[in-house]
């Protein structure tokens, strides 16, 4: 099947195709049933780690401790994704929509500490229930930004045929921030083989790294392609044989 430019997807002249509807049935049921054993064996938990993030997130600067941003969803659907805020309010005022590093310098002490252990996903558990998103999937880039994506690097419809997720096998195996390219097929990996089984372990994948503290490799080190498709490159020609030596 061919696939539609993410371009037309961006401005509604056209839907992306979606991945075939037995591929997605198990989704639903799968993000409602983990989310809901979760709330239940760590309410007590959860309660505690938002009241003290939403209390640091406005004793650093008085702003609003939620920040909600537009994404593209499941064929293209345009949706608020919340986030914990990590930066100050209006950051992007003069710079517009841009992808933020992994070192960025506008982030807040908090929003640091919120982003390296990654609990500024946390509300997003929100738009999981409300089937936004799932636990698990690509990533959903923003409108503007999936646009350049699309110019540069054709094929970013692939990525909306499945709901975005909070985790996904970019972020359990990729480097942070991934390029495009790389967040592409990786993606492109998952949607052709995903499943409850390999949900579940890219859950406790993402957790496990998340818990290490240790960031993804280095990006001159990190192939985009799963291990079993890699090939050692063929040995390249050796010297020449020595020459006889003549008789004098």
């Amino acid at each position: 099947m061919k696939l539609e430019s993410a371009r037309r997807v961006v401005s509604g002249a056209a839907r992306p195709p979606q991945a075939p509807p037995f591929r997605r049935r198990y989704k639903r049921p799968f993000d409602l049933a983990v989310l809901g054993l979760l709330f239940l064996a760590l309410w007590p938990l959860w309660l505690i780690l938002v009241a003290a993030i939403v209390a640091a997130v406005r004793l650093q600067d008085g702003g609003p401790a939620l920040y909600r941003q537009r994404r593209l969803g499941l064929g293209g659907q345009a949706f608020d994704m919340l986030k914990f805020r990590t930066m100050p309010v209006g950051a992007e005022r003069r710079t517009g929509p841009v992808w933020a590093g992994r070192r960025d310098r506008r982030a807040t002490p908090v929003g640091r500490v919120l982003r390296r252990l990654h609990l500024d996903e946390l509300p997003q558990a929100v738009n999981v229930a409300r089937g936004e998103m799932s636990l698990v999937g690509p990533r959903p880039e923003r409108p503007a930004i999936a646009a350049r994506i699309e110019r540069r690097y054709p094929g970013f419809a692939a990525r909306l045929s499945v709901p975005p997720g909070i985790a996904g096998l970019a972020q359990a195996r990729g480097r942070f921030p991934a390029p495009p390219r790389e967040k592409l097929r990786y993606d492109r990996v998952y949607i052709g083989a995903m499943g409850p089984w390999l949900d579940l372990k890219l859950l406790a994948a993402c957790v496990w790294r998340t818990l290490r503290g240790r960031p993804a490799r280095a990006a001159a080190r990190q192939s985009v392609r799963p291990r079993s498709a890699r090939r050692k490159a063929p040995p390249g020609p050796g010297p020449p044989p020595p020459q006889p030596a003549r008789p004098r």
